[in-house]
């Protein structure tokens, strides 16, 4: 019962703690003149993955390491199956030519770096599966080069999602009462959490990667989740692959960069499969924007999608 009570309450804690942080850095940012387009790029996607971010590397300082990267590999599985299909089962998804032929082919190729810099037995012979410091530098490399493109492209005007994100303007005394409330509900809630969702795993004799996997991903992606369902409600469905796309680069690129670099992530029983329906999901993604209907997810995918991440959870716990 305690373990659930940290759980949930360190869950609510990120997500307060983020969503202030998110509002309290834009509106600061709007202050400074800077455009609600690069706000919309960096701060308010790093307050959608905040969650993600804290929980990895509390978890790799804990020595947590299949949590940490249970959490991203389960959290991106999650946002391209469940966010996506949840979204398309709301309105049909139309897709862009750049976001099909460009973005989509940049999650594919994060999940296909995170398999290689995963599999340390089989290409290099070693002991032990484990990202490595030097793999975490390679990671934040990559993440440089997505910021760098997405910064070419909205000067470029070829930011499909066409809209901007609307800033609260609020007083610099509030804006910095937000940032800081809002990091310490991110840093203290994701200590909670974590401890929680570990004591969980004891207790059920479930292992820490599954609980990564599922429990920690679902609920670390409820802000993409919102966020995405939130948009289609409101005719603008489009706004999920944006969302998608940008919080799984993110993830792998980012997160899981930062978490190895503070402490190497052996893979434990995180293992190839889990690893090959990261890269079906995103490979998913792609194939029905392409060819079961022009650029458009429909509500027939979308259940397809939804009803594979669904097998994959229950083929996760039937393994316990």
């Amino acid at each position: 019962m305690l373990n659930t009570l940290l759980l949930i309450g360190g869950l609510a804690l990120i997500l307060a703690g983020a969503n202030g942080l998110t509002d309290g850095s834009a509106a600061v940012a709007k202050r400074f003149r800077i455009s609600d387009l690069v706000i919309g790029l960096t701060i308010v996607a790093f307050g959608t993955s905040a969650p993600e971010l804290v929980i990895s590397v509390l978890s790799a300082l804990n020595g947590s390491a299949e949590m940490a990267i249970g959490n991203v590999v389960g959290s991106n599985i999650f946002n391209a199956l469940m966010i996506i299909g949840c979204t398309a089962l709301v309105l049909p998804i139309k897709v862009g030519e750049g976001t099909m032929s460009k973005e989509i082919p940049l999650v594919i190729l994060s999940s296909l770096v995170l398999f290689v810099c995963a599999n340390d037995m089989m290409l290099d012979r070693e002991a032990v599966n484990v990202i490595s410091r030097s793999d975490g530098f390679v990671l934040l490399a990559f993440f440089l080069i997505f910021m760098r493109y997405t910064f070419a492209i909205a000067r470029n005007g070829a930011d499909e999602a066409g809209e901007e994100q609307k800033i609260k303007e609020m007083p610099v005394w509030k804006s910095v009462l937000y940032i800081a409330g809002g990091l310490a509900g991110l840093i203290f809630g994701g200590q909670l959490f974590v401890d929680g969702a570990s004591g969980l795993a004891r207790s059920w004799g479930v292992s820490e990667s599954v609980i990564g996997l599922t429990l920690v991903a679902g609920g670390t992606s409820l802000p993409e989740l919102a966020t995405s369902v939130t948009a289609a409600l409101k005719k603008n469905p489009g706004i999920a692959i944006g969302n998608v796309i940008g919080s799984n680069l993110f993830n792998i690129f980012f997160v899981l960069g930062c978490s190895a670099t503070v402490s190497p992530l052996p893979m434990g029983n995180i293992n190839n499969l889990d690893l090959s329906v990261l890269i079906a999901s995103s490979l998913l993604l792609w194939l029905v924007g392409w060819f079961f209907r022009k650029r458009t997810i429909t509500r027939l995918e979308g259940a397809l999608m939804v009803g594979c991440y669904v097998v994959y959870t229950a083929y996760l716990i039937a393994q316990q």
